[in-house]
């Protein structure tokens, strides 16, 4: 069975920034994260809903869609966190408190080692190489499942750049920050390697669906 390394509601403004590049512990996107991601906070199935409500539409099908079929995560250690170099408080566990959201092996590139943890069903694994080396390893911890690709940014584009993603749900939110950290300059790029259908939702984002040619 082929397992793909899939791109899930990766989040991007009007004009492709997904990042800001001023990361901290208390703005961990580097720009409003509300404004982004509100169409995401606003489903039935939004990872920080913690009671009844929501929007049960079509961004509500993406959102409980995240983790179907999903093995392994690989994500950048700007999305782990926003310390940089050589790692100096191994206190520091990650954004997501005792019960991280993926219930999966997780691979955090970084040049720095650092032991691996496990919290909840979560283990976090911290490695260097390649894209193509990392992808080998989520693939085996992933038992036959798909891998996500979890961002930001930066390793997004790697991973594009050494032709191993095999398909992308994007989502352009209607809003505008002028500067940070450019997913693409246009949608159009990705089209010599993938086909792409482009779905409005009510909500006013739009879902980019790419899969590999």
């Amino acid at each position: 069975m082929t397992q793909l390394l899939r791109v899930q509601n990766f989040t991007v403004s009007i004009d492709g920034i997904g990042a800001g590049e001023d990361q901290t512990l208390d703005n961990p996107f580097g720009l409003d994260q509300s404004r982004l991601m509100e169409w995401l906070f606003a489903t039935a199935s939004s990872p920080v809903r913690t009671g009844p409500g929501g929007s049960r539409g079509l961004d509500d099908c993406f959102a409980r869609d995240f983790s179907h079929g999903i093995g392994a995560e690989i994500m950048g250690r700007n999305k782990f966190g926003p310390q940089r170099g050589p790692w100096t408080d191994h206190d520091w566990q990650g954004w997501w408190g005792d019960e991280p959201p993926f219930h999966t092996p997780v691979f955090v590139l970084t040049h720095h080692e650092r032991p691996s943890f496990t919290l909840g069903d979560t283990t976090f694994h911290f490695v260097g190489g390649d894209p193509a080396s990392v992808l080998e390893k989520a693939r085996i911890a992933a038992h036959g499942k798909d891998v996500r690709l979890g961002g930001g940014v930066t390793t997004i584009r790697q991973f594009l750049d050494a032709d191993l993603v095999d398909t992308l749900h994007v989502v352009v939110a209607p809003v505008r920050f002028g500067h940070g950290l450019k997913l693409w300059e246009s949608p159009d790029e990705l089209r010599d390697r993938f086909h792409l259908e482009v779905v409005p939702s009510p909500s006013g984002v739009v879902h980019h669906l790419f899969w590999r040619k």
